[in-house]
């Protein structure tokens, strides 16, 4: 049984492999059209993207965090850090948003807040490690 759970990720990574093998291959084939494009990988983690020729680092920053946001949104009350990551990721979105413009009032009320939920989660955490020594 070991054998084949160790075959089935083989086959899964060669899979894979093969499936960014092909996709350079598109690549390759729109940038000799003069369609620049950025690729991006981590093969570990069978990750590739992809990004267009406008591509901003406030859009690729904006992007990273809807990933870190679905981490704390499916990890909710499961992992003792979630709401650390949560008001981070809270924050940081707020900031992104008015990267270009102005922070109103309320986005002002919402970071305190979230730096307050982020002090009471850090409390918590250090009262378990306080309290397990």
């Amino acid at each position: 049984m070991y054998v084949g759970r160790t075959s089935e990720t083989i086959l899964k990574m060669t899979s894979f492999d093969t499936f960014y093998n092909d996709l350079l291959e598109l690549v390759n084939k729109h940038e000799k059209n003069n369609t620049p494009l950025k690729v991006e990988k981590d093969l570990e983690a069978n990750i590739v993207k992809i990004f267009g020729e406008n591509i901003t680092a406030l859009a690729r920053a904006k992007n990273g965090l809807n990933d870190v946001t679905e981490l704390a949104y499916a990890t909710a009350e499961h992992h003792p850090y979630w709401n650390l990551l949560y008001n981070c990721s809270e924050i940081t979105n707020i900031i992104l948003e008015r990267w270009k413009s102005e922070l109103s009032k309320k986005d002002i009320s919402d970071i305190e807040w979230s730096i307050k939920e982020l002090k009471q989660s850090l409390e918590k955490i250090t009262e378990k490690i306080d309290n397990s020594i």
